[in-house]
């Protein structure tokens, strides 16, 4: 399984996921219980790619991630990637490798932060092609 995290930094998890141009991608595939999570990935995407404007004519960078985990996302990117094959999981958790292993274990997230972007998000989405 694939999990992909939006990042400013390559070091928090970050909201608004449909314009974040930085994601880290880590590759459980080979992942046995117990084992510390495997180095990610960096994905840098160009705005084309970015979830907000890709046009879904082509592969994506960021296929064949499975779960997308993200401080915040809107309904449009939700249901985006839902149709690409990857689930949008929200939450308030900066730490990547907490949120992660906190997945991994069945736990809950924290839940997510407020991000006015979000807000912003709904309004568009109300126009989405998605």
């Amino acid at each position: 399984m694939k999990i992909a995290v939006p990042t400013k930094d390559w070091a928090t998890v970050s909201g608004h996921a449909g314009q974040s141009h930085c994601w880290l991608v880590y590759d459980l595939t080979d992942q046995s219980a117990g084992q510390a999570l495997p180095a990610p990935a960096r994905v840098e995407l160009t705005k084309e790619q970015l979830p907000h404007y890709f046009k879904d004519d082509g592969p994506h960078p960021l296929d064949g991630v499975e779960i997308m985990l993200a401080g915040s996302a809107g309904d449009g990117f939700i249901r985006h990637m839902k149709k690409r094959g990857a689930d949008v999981l929200l939450t308030g958790e900066t730490d990547p490798v907490l949120a992660i292993n906190r997945l991994i274990a069945g736990e809950a997230l924290p839940d997510q932060r407020f991000d006015i972007t979000t807000t912003l998000c709904r309004l568009r989405d109300l126009f989405s092609r998605h």
